[in-house]
């Protein structure tokens, strides 16, 4: 099992929001990433999602996404991810479970949301893309303040691995970050991230100071030796 975070597309120029120049430096939080946000002005949040769509469009896999799919010849493989982008599908990974959402969707902005996804034609979501019952689409991301719909079942999948690498998160999101304390017995489990030494993880983790990429590399290395 595959945990990953921002670092992870990070190495293929989609911006962090946390870094220098993250995706918050021009935006307030309230503005563009929580309900309330989207029922003052859903214009501008759609254009804040809008720009993301098409810049993630214009990025391409990295050399670590693709070795992660590769594992599926070796192993059977779920990648449990932070990241809003379509980065893992695109490199190859069969089963990728969206966090906090999948930019290239969107969902109603009416009553029972997560019932149905719709795949964005492009990079734009207009006032006239609405569901069948006429509300609104909103961009399929888990915004601050609401539910991670998925959770459950990630902690569930998470409690069934043999072997668990995390690579490119700060771990500093919750409830997503508090997951990683619930391994079973005996799970094998890394850590990559340059700062990987400084991170708060359990005693059981072996830390791998390096890139996702390089990171990934030494893995595969080392499960395929």
């Amino acid at each position: 099992m595959v945990f990953s975070g921002a670092g992870m597309s990070a190495e293929s120029g989609v911006k962090t929001f946390r870094g220098g120049d993250g995706l918050w430096k021009n935006y307030r939080i309230e503005e563009v990433a929580t309900p309330e946000a989207w029922r003052a002005d859903p214009e501008l949040v759609s254009r804040f999602y809008n720009e993301r769509r098409k810049h993630i469009m214009e990025c391409s896999p990295n050399e670590a996404h693709y070795i992660i799919a590769s594992l599926e010849n070796l192993f059977e493989v779920l990648v449990i991810t932070q990241n809003i982008d379509d980065l893992h599908e695109r490199a190859g990974s069969s089963r990728v479970m969206h966090l906090h959402g999948n930019i290239r969707q969107a969902k109603s902005s009416g009553p029972n949301q997560e019932a149905v996804y719709y795949p964005i034609e492009g990079c734009e979501l207009t006032q006239q893309d609405q569901c069948p019952e006429g509300y609104r689409l909103r961009p399929h991301v888990v915004w601050f303040g609401e539910d991670v719909p998925l959770y459950a079942k990630a902690l569930e999948e998470i409690q069934r691995a043999e072997l668990f690498i995390v690579v490119g998160t700060s771990l500093m999101v919750y409830p997503a970050a508090g997951l990683i304390h619930h391994l079973r017995h005996g799970c094998e489990a890394y850590l990559i991230d340059p700062n990987a030494h400084h991170l708060t993880v359990p005693n059981s983790f072996t830390c791998i100071a390096e890139t996702a990429v390089e990171g990934m590399k030494k893995m595969k290395e080392q499960l395929t030796s």
